[in-house]
């Protein structure tokens, strides 16, 4: 069973900058409702029941019923301005819907099955959402709450477009009624990276340990070498002025 949205507002007659500031003090968040015919009209609405609501998917497809003064009627919400960095909301439209003319909506895409994808499964792929959601048109009450996207036999290298996308007759969507049959989700062979993996090239270390006491001993014996031959030439001085 869908759930039901009721927006609670009042009419307000502060209009500027300064009386949309003085109203956000309050928790109050100015907006307007247009269309349908009638004029457009000025409206403050709670902030914290507005957030509440706009933690459900839903509330930004859904019919929504206004209340203003115990007179309701149905929208849908248009438009919304959060603030840049804090959880706030500034201002917000709603559009006056008739039952009898057709409307145009964002609708979400919920993507299925593909987890069990062969790409995916068996190609070992990957999946790509190459769209979030979708605009459609039709009558307020055919309006989907949401588009389910079937990926369970997506193949590698395989595309889904919106021309595969299952709604029912009366919904149309408005890429395709303009030709253009936009790709949804694909299935792809991720890139392999191939890293190089060859050692670097060192520095010269010096000798250490053995080797150097090895170094060490052959200097020894070229200096014991040195002073034998040394005394080997004072021996044939020696010698020479003896005789």
């Amino acid at each position: 069973m869908k759930q039901t949205f009721i927006i609670n507002a009042e009419v307000r007659s502060d209009m500027g900058k300064g009386a949309s500031r003085r109203l956000r003090r309050t928790d109050k968040v100015p907006g307007i409702v247009y269309g349908g015919g009638k004029s457009p009209e000025m409206i403050t609405v709670d902030e914290k029941m507005l957030l509440h609501s706009l933690t459900n998917e839903s509330f930004y497809t859904r019919i929504l019923n206004l209340n203003i003064g115990g007179n309701t009627e149905q929208v849908v919400l248009r438009a919304l301005q959060r603030h840049p960095f804090k959880p706030r909301i500034l201002h917000l439209d709603l559009q006056r819907i008739s039952a009898t003319e057709k409307i145009t909506m964002r609708i979400p895409l919920h993507f299925v099955g593909g987890d069990v994808a062969p790409g995916i499964k068996v190609g070992g792929g990957l999946i790509s959402h190459l769209m979030s959601d979708v605009e459609v048109r039709c009558l307020p009450k055919n309006l989907p709450e949401f588009i389910e996207v079937d990926l369970s036999k997506l193949e590698l290298n395989q595309t889904v477009h919106l021309s595969d996308l299952k709604l029912a007759n009366e919904v149309e969507i408005v890429a395709l009624a303009h030709g253009e049959d936009k790709p949804v989700a694909t299935a792809y062979v991720p890139r392999v990276v191939v890293e190089d993996t060859a050692a670097p090239v060192s520095a010269e270390v010096p000798v250490v340990g053995k080797e150097a006491a090895d170094g060490d001993n052959v200097d020894d014996e070229a200096k014991a070498e040195g002073a034998d031959k040394g005394k080997d030439k004072e021996k044939v001085a020696a010698e020479k002025k003896g005789k």
